[in-house]
Formats: structure tokens, C-alpha cells, sequence
């Protein structure tokens, strides 16, 4: 009944460090085998992964960037290390593209985003999280606790048999 959300997580090893060169060849493999099994027994013990990559183009990027160079209050979110990882780019793509190909799994598929625009992206991410959490869920009305019935009938007459007040104003007493 929980839900948690992991940014990046568990990948960083076939991603950023992958770029950066803070691991060999053989550390990815095996990072690759060990992210396939500890999602496969997540997913064997009941729990639901989604994993999105939501994906912008250079060009939407790069308007959007600007767009945050142009606008004061939003200079912060903008530093030197985008300028680098944007210089990267391609390296991160290939990784990317690594990663879905060793990592989308029938237990823990990926699922890619445009997120050119964004409303879209939001609503698409959206629709995924709830597809895949609400597979196989069966909704149940709970039962009216008789304690609340008792009172909704003892301020407004309402009873569940007829749904409605049986004569009585809103408010008044018995």
C-alpha cells in the first residue's frame, strides 16, 4: 500500500558514471545483471515497478534553457555541468539506449516519454503509473458504519435504505 518514487536510483551506474568514467566495462555488465535481479524480485514479492524516461530533444532543450537564461527567476536552475552533460549528449543517448536494451524487462519494462511538451508527457507518465498500479486491483465500496448511519439519521433522518431524509430539514432534531 506504499508508493515511492526513485529518481535515477539504481541506475547511475550505467549512466552518469558510465560518462564520467567512474566504472569499467565489466562493473556495467554486472550492474546491468544485478538491476535485472533486484527488480525481479521486487516484482516476485508483489511489488509494481514503473520506470518512465521522460526524453526532450536538443532542441526543445536548448529552448528551454534559454528560456530560463531570459527570465531572472529562473537563472538558478541553470548551471555549469548542464553546459557539460549537453556537450555529452550523444555519450548519454548511447547509454540510454544501452540501458533500455539490457534493462526493459517483462517484470520491469521501460516505458519512454516525449516530453517535448509537457503537458503531455505529464499526462501520458500519468496514465502509465495508473495502468500499471491499478492492474488486477478490484475496487470495493466499503461498507456505511452503522455508527455514521445512526447519526446521519439521528441529524437529518437520512436512511441508507431510501438515500434521502425522510422529511426532516438539514439540521433539525429529532
Amino acid at each position: 500500500g506504499r508508493v515511492t518514487i526513485y529518481d535515477r536510483s539504481w541506475y547511475g551506474r550505467v549512466l552518469v558514471e558510465r560518462i564520467e568514467g567512474f566504472c569499467d566495462k565489466e562493473t556495467r555488465k554486472r550492474a546491468y545483471r544485478e538491476i535485472n535481479e533486484f527488480e525481479r524480485q521486487l516484482t516476485d514479492d508483489g511489488v509494481r515497478i514503473v520506470k518512465l524516461l521522460v526524453h526532450v530533444s536538443a532542441e526543445e532543450q536548448k529552448r528551454r534553457m534559454i528560456e530560463r537564461l531570459n527570465k531572472p527567476r529562473k537563472r538558478f536552475k541553470i548551471g555549469l555541468e548542464d553546459f557539460r552533460n549537453i556537450a555529452r549528449r550523444q555519450e548519454y543517448l548511447e547509454a540510454y539506449d544501452d540501458m533500455l536494451e539490457r534493462t526493459d524487462t517483462d517484470n520491469a519494462p521501460w516505458h519512454v516519454i516525449a516530453s517535448d511538451n509537457k503537458m503531455h508527457a505529464r499526462l501520458t507518465g500519468f496514465k502509465v503509473i495508473v495502468d500499471t498500479l491499478g492492474r488486477d486491483v478490484k475496487p470495493s465500496e466499503p461498507d456505511l458504519d452503522p455508527e455514521v448511519a445512526a447519526a446521519a439519521f439521528k441529524m437529518w433522518g437520512w436512511t441508507p435504505e431510501t438515500g434521502k431524509e425522510n422529511g426532516k430539514k438539514n439540521g433539525d432534531k429529532k
